[in-house]
């Protein structure tokens, strides 16, 4: 088996050729960015990679993936701050996570080596949800992010119906790991707790969601690649959810420092949806997949990583639009 990971810079595709590693499984790479500094690259062997970019280097794109023939493609390729999808940047939005995807799905489908298509998309295209979304449930996305998701998965959808185009679809709740970019709320939080900061809190912090380190994401799409038959989607989430404040409360407790002393609260952004939950009784159903590593060990890896990488603490925790 061989592997191509699509938007193979991303802290989380960079946890998942991890663990390809620690199985033996042949992967590479390909993203927009050259490889980060050590703080965000965290691999401890030598990861085949190309940097190229999905929009405008297609071609370049396919090149490699004709001379590589992998079995199986897993795509992380998204523009994916929901935020920002709301401003001028929009049509970056849908030219990445629908356009873009749709043109690579086109050149896909005349070639003989591809077995299955993995795409990891997202909780947020149920949009607000009062009980955990199933895979049946109508996608009802929110904002420009969550919408240019789920045009691109009724295009898979469609694309398995008419063509049986071999995909899948992974939608995993909020997802978190050490080497993720910093204006992501744990590691802004413990950047910010480290260094005596006031921490925003969106809203007071009651929006609610569920989060999931990485490497059980990563477990889940290997389940799904072993034992999934194509045309299925599956959302992969613990059990439980949590508000956005108890989190940072979490994160305060497990720096050593009291919640007062870390937030101030400020208004809501824009397009928070309310809750984000996910029902994921089918992957356990269906792939054997249950989650293994509980909160309070993930956040302590959290803390670890940024104590261990001391600049950190100086580096900027804003969002950068990247095209």
């Amino acid at each position: 088996m061989k592997i191509a990971i699509l938007g193979g810079g991303s802290c989380f595709a960079l946890d998942f050729a991890r663990l390809l590693h620690s199985s033996g499984i042949e992967h590479f790479g390909i993203g927009r960015s050259k490889p980060k500094s050590a703080p965000f690259w965290l691999l401890d062997h030598h990861y085949r990679y190309w940097d190229l970019h999905l929009v405008n280097q297609l071609d370049a794109v396919m090149g490699v993936l004709d001379t590589e023939c992998p079995d199986i493609i897993v795509n992380w390729c998204a523009q994916g701050e929901g935020a920002s999808s709301f401003t001028d940047y929009a049509p970056d939005f849908f030219m990445t996570n629908t356009v873009a995807l749709v043109r690579l799905v086109l050149e896909l489908q005349k070639r003989s080596y591809l077995r299955r298509f993995v795409q990891i998309g997202s909780s947020e295209v149920y949009g607000s949800t009062e009980k955990p979304a199933k895979e049946t449930d109508c996608l009802r996305p929110t904002s420009p992010y969550s919408a240019s998701k789920a045009a691109f998965d009724h295009y898979l959808d469609s694309m398995w119906r008419t063509a049986k185009f071999p995909m899948n679809i992974v939608r995993p709740s909020n997802c978190y790991v050490e080497g993720q970019q910093l204006h992501r709320i744990i590691p802004k939080a413990i950047v910010f707790a480290l260094t005596g900061r006031k921490l925003p809190l969106h809203g007071g912090g009651k929006a609610q969601k569920s989060y999931l380190h990485a490497r059980d994401l990563s477990k889940a799409i290997m389940a799904v690649i072993e034992r999934a038959a194509p045309g299925a989607s599956y959302n992969v989430a613990p059990t439980s959810s949590i508000s956005i404040g108890a989190l940072v409360g979490f994160v305060a407790e497990t720096c050593g420092v009291s919640f007062d002393e870390l937030v101030e609260e400020s208004p809501d952004r824009v397009g928070q949806d309310a809750k984000y939950l996910l029902d994921a009784t089918a992957i356990a159903r269906d792939c054997g997949w249950t989650m293994t590593v509980g909160l309070a060990r993930g956040l302590e890896g959290m803390v670890s990583w940024v104590r261990k990488y001391p600049e950190l603490l100086t580096m900027p925790t804003t969002y950068e639009h990247r095209r």
